[in-house]
């Protein structure tokens, strides 16, 4: 039997290498092909040619591991892509300085450098879907998508797919990394997305963005303000945080009172100060604060530019400032008896 597989053994020849003469049962075509005469010839020639495709394959294997888990980047025209119904910018972050910044490196490099993240839109089959219809929606990097738009220039954007619950936290989260959205901005984000029944409850929604429960909370209560309010500061994106508990009180002890106020401020057209609105709108009936704790500033005008501000900060210390030229020397010690009056007061 042994001598059998031996002889069957000696029968199997390998392709020649280039330059060697083909061995006994091979025959050379012109131009250097060997072209085997037996079968167990073919059959080696076959294995060799297998085994070099085989260790192709492995090394392109081994190289795209690298890639794994990446995502590609296209150059998407910005025209094509949409903004995402949970988009969470105001128009005023498009207009503000940190935003022209962005845009003139964008305008400097030619595209933008730090990729934005897209989903693609389902387009409607029937027909009645334009041609021009955007094709993506965006995920993260509205401002860099709008100012990819206003440039003309190509959009570098990563596709991926995700639910609107998985596309809303990544975008709080991105928003959180880069340029944090202004306390209204946020607010209104988690009231859509509350709104919209993305999530059943505030807490629910605190523990999937891993978020304070008490940030969601003042967020919201900003993002509630009645339009009349929000319209009386000269951009909502003034509004802060701790002014969530001073406008809400101010609104259940004396809502008509709030939003007249509000409205007189509007009605001026003047730009003050957001701290100065918020003192408008939170003294109760123009007669002092509506408790210790809370701050107010008033600014009082006078002519040819002269002007004071009485002020209260939160453990109710008064002040009182004039302007610089505001009260002549001679007319200090009128003002030292005036205080001395209203100290001596019981």
């Amino acid at each position: 039997m042994s001598k059998k597989l031996a002889a069957k053994a000696s029968l199997i020849q390998l392709p020649p290498l280039a330059g060697e003469a083909a061995p006994a049962g091979v025959e050379r075509r012109e131009g250097g092909d060997a072209r085997m005469k037996t079968a167990p010839g073919s059959m080696a020639a076959f294995m060799a040619t297998q085994s070099a495709a085989v260790k192709e394959a492995d090394e392109l294997r081994e190289r795209l591991k690298a890639f794994d888990g990446a995502r590609p980047v296209r150059m998407l025209d910005p025209q094509s892509v949409r903004p995402s119904r949970w988009a969470n910018r105001h128009e005023h972050s498009f207009v503000d300085e940190a935003f022209a910044e962005l845009k003139a490196d964008i305008a400097s490099a030619g595209t933008n450098v730090q990729p934005v993240s897209v989903r693609a839109v389902p387009q409607v089959l029937n027909g009645s879907t334009p041609e021009a219809a955007p094709q993506y929606e965006i995920v993260f990097g509205h401002r860099r998508h709008r100012a990819c738009l206003e440039l003309g220039l190509p959009l570098q954007a990563m596709v991926t797919e995700l639910t609107d619950q998985e596309l809303f936290e990544a975008m709080e989260r991105e928003n959180r990394a880069r340029k944090n959205l202004s306390a209204w901005e946020q607010g209104t984000m988690y009231r859509r997305a509350l709104d919209e029944g993305l999530y059943p409850s505030q807490r629910r929604l605190a523990e999937a963005l891993g978020v304070d429960i008490s940030l969601v909370s003042k967020s919201l209560s900003l993002a509630r303000l009645p339009e009349a309010v929000v319209a009386a500061f000269a951009s909502p994106l003034d509004i802060q945080f701790r002014w969530a508990q001073p406008l809400a009180e101010a609104l259940q002890k004396d809502p008509d009172g709030v939003l007249a106020r509000a409205a007189r401020l509007r009605a001026t057209g003047e730009r003050r100060a957001a701290s100065e609105v918020l003192a408008v709108l939170t003294v109760a009936g123009g007669q002092g604060v509506l408790n210790g704790s809370t701050p107010s500033r008033q600014v009082i005008e006078g002519p040819k530019g002269r002007s004071a501000v009485l002020s209260r900060d939160a453990r109710g210390r008064l002040r009182l400032e004039f302007s610089a030229g505001a009260v002549p020397a001679e007319a200090e010690a009128e003002v030292l008896a005036f205080v001395q009056q209203l100290l001596g007061r019981r």
